[in-house]
């Protein structure tokens, strides 16, 4: 019998680590593939000259640029409301039929597809509220779509906060914002970021979102404010490989695109995984 059990342990490890390797190794390899093939392409000029020649030429600064304003102006509204409504809602509301309803509403949001997230805001921000074909339409668009992300991650992360850290604090005469606020956010902090790191991550490569409220065809010029259409690197990667006017010679440009915005992800998660492990580490020595 216990060798049976053995062999069936074996079995299901062994099975779960080739999995794993299987995982990685098609990481590894999608990840040479847009590496062998961009490489090529990347130079000063591409990276910091505006596109010419139907795109076929020339650079991709502003879809860099905009990409980035798309990125940081998502997050500036998401995960501030995220961390607030999972807060919220593990922390104050009580354990009742409201409160299910809100996860699964919540759950639900997270599976919609990203392009009924973009003639949402198409109707609300761009049409209804006449912010009209802009960053700010397209960012509140793409913090909409990460917003149920960090929701369940900022509940998770309050949830796995030992309730006897809240107990002593109560003890001690705090409050209830005083315990969130100094004992218990500072504790999950460093996984709600795991919330931030993957709605970035999510949000860098939707095209269909963005094709709704905010990216333009073809504009080299950088952004002067939010009311600004932009260039975004997903659909710039789109339309130089399906509407180009020659698109054997834009592949070397939508490969080095693909390099580019694969590097730009890997930068901000890198980032957000320094501020993970930073605030890991005064929570401990606290």
């Amino acid at each position: 019998m216990r060798r049976t059990k053995l062999l069936k342990q074996d079995i299901a490890f062994g099975t779960f680590r080739l999995v794993s390797y299987f995982i990685v190794l098609v990481l590894v390899a999608l990840l040479s593939f847009i590496i062998f093939r961009g490489a090529g392409a990347i130079n000063w000029t591409f990276i910091s000259a505006m596109p010419q020649d139907g795109m076929t030429a020339g650079g991709i600064l502003p879809a860099i640029v905009g990409t980035l304003c798309l990125m940081v102006g998502s997050m500036v509204f998401a995960f501030p409301v995220g961390v607030l409504s999972g807060i919220y809602i593990h922390e104050y509301l009580k354990d009742s039929w409201f409160k299910h309803a809100l996860q699964l509403m919540t759950n639900n949001l997270a599976g919609i597809p990203s392009i009924v997230f973009g003639l949402f805001g198409m109707a609300l921000f761009v049409n209804y509220l006449d912010f009209g074909d802009s960053i700010l339409a397209g960012s509140l668009t793409l913090g909409l779509l990460s917003l149920p992300v960090i929701i369940r991650t900022t509940e998770e992360s309050l949830k796995a906060v030992d309730d006897t850290l809240r107990v002593g604090s109560y003890a001690l005469g705090a409050t209830k914002l005083q315990t969130i606020t100094r004992v218990v956010l500072p504790v999950a902090f460093p996984n709600i970021l795991t919330g931030l790191i993957l709605s970035m991550s999510r949000v860098s490569g939707e095209t269909a979102p963005i094709l709704f409220t905010v990216a333009a065809y073809f504009l080299p010029r950088l952004p002067t404010g939010i009311f600004d259409q932009v260039m975004a690197l997903p659909y710039h990667l789109y339309v130089i490989t399906t509407s180009g006017t020659n698109i054997e010679e834009s592949r070397p440009m939508a490969y080095g695109t693909a390099f580019v915005l694969i590097v730009i992800v890997l930068l901000f998660n890198l980032m957000a995984n320094t501020l993970r492990r930073y605030f890991s580490k005064k929570v401990k020595m606290n």
